[in-house]
């Protein structure tokens, strides 16, 4: 499998000369399986650049297909969506998937941001390509490019999150964005879709101390990374969804600051990477 990141920050864009390296996009990862096909992880302003990028091959000639999977409907998550020129292709088709309790109210919830209040060009019923849209039901898995799917519910604010782990015959990639365990560290469903992962791509919004200071906005720090990457065993840990207001610097820090943590809570075998915009990782 290719995982490639499209946007790495939380909550708000934060374009400009403090974030180039790491990049100023909100959440959205692509992962080709070794079939060849397409899954989208989340669709924040990140989706923009992935859309132009797909529109140089099958997406522009209108014959590709993709599944996008959405953790849930915050607007760093899903701000990208109507800026996704792919969906404007006819002869695309897309299937997505996301945490709802209906998939009519999914539905809804994409095209409420389309509204002519907030988006002044389509909706979502005559964008162009074929879309169907499912609600995720927990309990199942499913099949997403030839992929075997989880998803589970991890605490973040007052809605959840979904958390995905994508298993390719024998390898594994977790998508666990916005993240905020209580004290106790990520529930035994959340440690178990962890468990023996590939990759570990993990909410990592704060220092341990922003963490602590900022507790009831549902986010992870590093450190609950960490302790989500060593309960879960898994092989490496994705450092993601960087606080907005956090420069390169300070990413170098976060990430400095995990390794740390790794090796001195028995995690030293475990490898540790940045998320950065641009970036590409392969199993």
């Amino acid at each position: 499998m290719e995982i490639a990141f499209w946007g790495v920050r939380g909550s708000i864009p934060a374009p400009g000369p403090s974030t180039v390296r790491y990049g100023g996009n909100t959440s959205c990862v692509s992962l080709r399986p070794k079939n060849g096909g397409l899954i989208v992880l989340d669709c924040g302003t990140g989706a923009r650049n992935l859309g132009m990028t797909l529109m140089e091959g099958v997406f522009g000639q209108g014959r590709g297909e993709a599944s996008i999977l959405l953790s849930h409907a915050h607007w760093d998550h899903i701000q990208g969506f109507p800026f996704f020129v792919p969906l404007y292709q006819p002869g695309n088709r897309f299937h997505i998937f996301g945490g709802a309790q209906s998939s009519a109210m999914l539905e809804g919830i994409l095209e409420g941001q389309m509204a002519p209040q907030y988006f002044p060009v389509q909706t979502l019923k005559n964008m162009g390509a074929g879309i169907d849209i499912a609600a995720i039901d927990e309990g199942a898995a499913f099949q997403v490019a030839g992929c075997t799917v989880r998803a589970r519910t991890n605490p973040h604010g007052r809605a959840g999150a979904l958390a995905f782990r994508i298993e390719d015959g024998a390898q594994s990639v977790v998508y666990a964005s916005d993240a905020g365990y209580d004290p106790s560290g990520p529930p035994p469903a959340s440690v178990d879709l962890y468990r023996g992962a590939d990759i570990l791509i993990h909410d990592s919004t704060y220092t341990p101390e922003d963490g602590r200071r900022y507790a009831d906005r549902g986010f992870s720090s590093v450190e609950n990374a960490v302790d989500a990457a060593i309960a879960g065993r898994v092989k490496r840990l994705v450092l993601f969804h960087y606080d907005q207001d956090y420069s390169d610097a300070e990413v170098d820090g976060l990430c400095a600051r995990g390794r740390r943590l790794l090796d001195e809570r028995g995690g030293r075998e475990i490898e540790l990477t940045g998320a950065a915009e641009g970036a590409t990782l392969a199993i």
